[in-house]
């Protein structure tokens, strides 16, 4: 017998050290993908004119990037907060429309400074955020069909807002500003001295770093991986559940009108339209970064993966002249192999 267990223990170290290595490769395969992402885009890329230097690897192309993909991050930084709590929310592509025409109704319509208008967004979208989080905590209501609900109110209240119209200059004879866009609106689209990069962009990257930090750092962060791992263990230790729950959902939703106030700077203008199925975009980078769908597991720095890696192979499809459903069916089998390894994982 003492024979059998000496030799039994090389062999569970060596199952050990193994183990350790599955774990350390699956915590890094969301940058290993984006490392084979980025490998794929400057092997598929075509050539700068006069050179022989990958187009994907200029300069305006990484910004552009970063650019048009930001609605999409600030929008996953969020979901990702939800996400962790073993939550869902399908209203963010909702709120963002109906913020999106509100900040231009403030601002265009009435000639509000953009300052107070952002902030009345953000309180607007904090409000709805809470209102599902209500819902869901406190009247046990599923977050598919509390989230769906606010999806159709938001949706609707875009459209009551705006008239049914898209806000813009000129639009009504009523409006403050009838010509050109609110400077405001062309200083957030347009490239600063830090790194070239647009407001909107800087944005997004800010929302990142301050949601990594409060996921990373602070007690509410703690308590949306334990809640997210398991919401009656975390009940049972103390933890303030519904608070918690409510807090995820007014974020996500503050971000989604953020979102929004990108979306109606970008556009120039505020259409209630805006924002249709983006909740499905910010899902894909959540899932595709690496934070599990069942909660408890991931993390804001996967969500930027997850957004980068959309981007670079949108950007690729579109370099090369791949057109929209060849571009649409490859996100759709991208999602499906990130929640494959996922499921896979567990």
């Amino acid at each position: 017998m003492k024979h059998k267990k000496t030799s039994s223990k090389p062999e569970s170290a060596g199952s050990l050290r193994q183990s350790n290595l599955l774990t350390a490769i699956s915590s890094l395969r969301g940058v290993l993908a984006l490392l084979a992402v980025f490998a794929l885009g400057v092997y598929f890329s075509p050539k700068t004119p006069g050179s022989n230097w990958p187009l994907f690897l200029t300069g305006p192309v990484q910004k552009g990037i970063l650019f048009d993909y930001a609605e999409y991050g600030i929008l996953a930084t969020g979901m990702t907060i939800v996400i962790l709590s073993g939550g869902i929310d399908l209203s963010v592509g909702s709120v963002l429309g109906a913020s999106s025409v509100l900040f231009s109704l403030l601002v265009i319509g009435y000639g509000w400074p953009p300052l107070a208008a952002l902030l009345v967004c953000i309180v607007a979208g904090l409000a709805a955020g809470s209102v599902s989080g209500i819902l869901i905590s406190r009247f046990k209501m599923q977050p598919f069909v509390a989230t769906l609900a606010m999806m159709v109110a938001a949706r609707g209240a875009a459209k009551l807002i705006s008239g049914g119209i898209k806000v813009q200059p000129g639009a009504q004879g009523w409006y403050k500003i009838q010509g050109a866009a609110p400077e405001f609106y062309t200083w957030m689209t347009s490239p600063t001295s830090v790194l070239g990069l647009q407001p909107i962009t800087l944005t997004f990257l800010a929302a990142i770093l301050v949601m990594f930090l409060v996921v990373r750092y602070t007690r509410f962060g703690r308590q949306l991986y334990a809640i997210g791992g398991n919401e009656e263990a975390a009940r049972l230790s103390g933890m303030r559940v519904s608070g918690s729950k409510i807090a995820a959902y007014a974020l996500c939703a503050g971000l989604a009108a953020l979102a929004g106030i990108a979306d109606a700077c970008t556009t120039g203008l505020g259409d209630p339209e805006a924002g249709f199925t983006y909740e499905l975009d910010a899902i894909a980078a959540v899932v595709i970064g690496g934070t599990s769908l069942m909660g408890g597991r991931g993390g804001v720095i996967f969500t930027l993966i997850g957004a980068l890696i959309i981007g670079y192979i949108g950007k690729i499809l579109s370099i090369n002249a791949v057109p929209e459903a060849g571009r649409l069916l490859a996100k759709g089998g991208i999602i499906v192999v990130a929640v494959l390894i996922q499921q896979r994982k567990q």
